[in-house]
């Protein structure tokens, strides 16, 4: 019986998400042809939001003093699945793009959402010139004021803890001189778990954590401060699974 409950909860939950999200979502681009996005946050955020909302999920955020909302940042978060964007730009309090893989550039319409949003393309296939792009184009949005959000793991964790952060990320923060912001999702991954298709609505806590300057850090301390960030990030993650057993 419960698990009867349970999936028609979700069918009921990601239905009327889904309608919401293609409706509003086609709303919103066609508003995209009229106004540059970047000046078009507050129905954007409002987009966002209730498609978390619609899924039964109530967000929290909690930021810590040293956060300072107003400097254009890296954002470094874990990844959980693919809300997770929905709760970033709901939780982030100033204009945010993101990283996102340059093959997903080319599915229709989703691909021209993310390049007319200003979302900066990551090479499937790495090389030392299409690296060079993308580090250009991440510095032109920086430039402009746009702060980023990047998923140091490279991909989805399976398992529900923090996975190993890479380098990229760090060594592009340090080569201009951006601040870092370690960011927490906590509760989405009992929510909802990539490769299995039920929502168990409940609570999901984001942690904004003190900006990080790295105007001063050499290339020497790249790695400790990885780990430091890692550290940030992955520390409430960790309690929120210690007691946790899925439904």
């Amino acid at each position: 019986m419960k698990k009867a409950w349970l999936t028609a909860r979700s069918l009921v939950l990601r239905t009327a998400s889904g309608i919401h999200f293609f409706l509003v979502g086609l709303i919103i681009c066609v508003m995209g042809l009229i106004v540059d996005p970047k000046n078009n946050d507050p129905p954007q955020r409002f987009f966002f939001r209730n498609t978390v909302r619609l899924t039964g999920v109530k967000l929290e955020v909690r930021r810590s003093p040293g956060f300072d909302p107003k400097r254009t940042s890296i954002f470094i978060c874990n990844h959980v699945n693919i809300f997770d964007p929905f709760v970033i730009y709901s939780a982030i309090p100033q204009l945010v793009r993101g990283f996102e893989l340059e093959s997903h550039f080319k599915l229709p319409i989703y691909g021209w959402m993310m390049g007319w949003f200003g979302n900066v393309a990551v090479p499937d296939a790495p090389t030392r010139e299409s690296l060079e792009i993308m580090t250009q184009r991440a510095k032109a949005a920086l430039d402009s004021g746009t702060s980023l959000i990047a998923f140091a793991e490279g991909s989805r964790t399976r398992t529900g803890y923090v996975k190993e952060f890479k380098k990229g990320i760090f060594n592009l923060a340090q080569k201009f001189g951006i601040p870092i912001v370690p960011m927490s999702i906590v509760g989405s991954y009992q929510f909802f778990q990539t490769g299995n298709w039920m929502l168990y609505p409940g609570k999901i806590t984001v942690y904004l954590y003190d900006t990080i300057d790295t105007s001063n850090i050499k290339r020497g301390d790249l790695d400790a401060l990885r780990q430091r960030v890692y550290d940030i990030v992955s520390a409430p993650v960790e309690d929120s699974m210690k007691d946790w057993k899925k439904p």
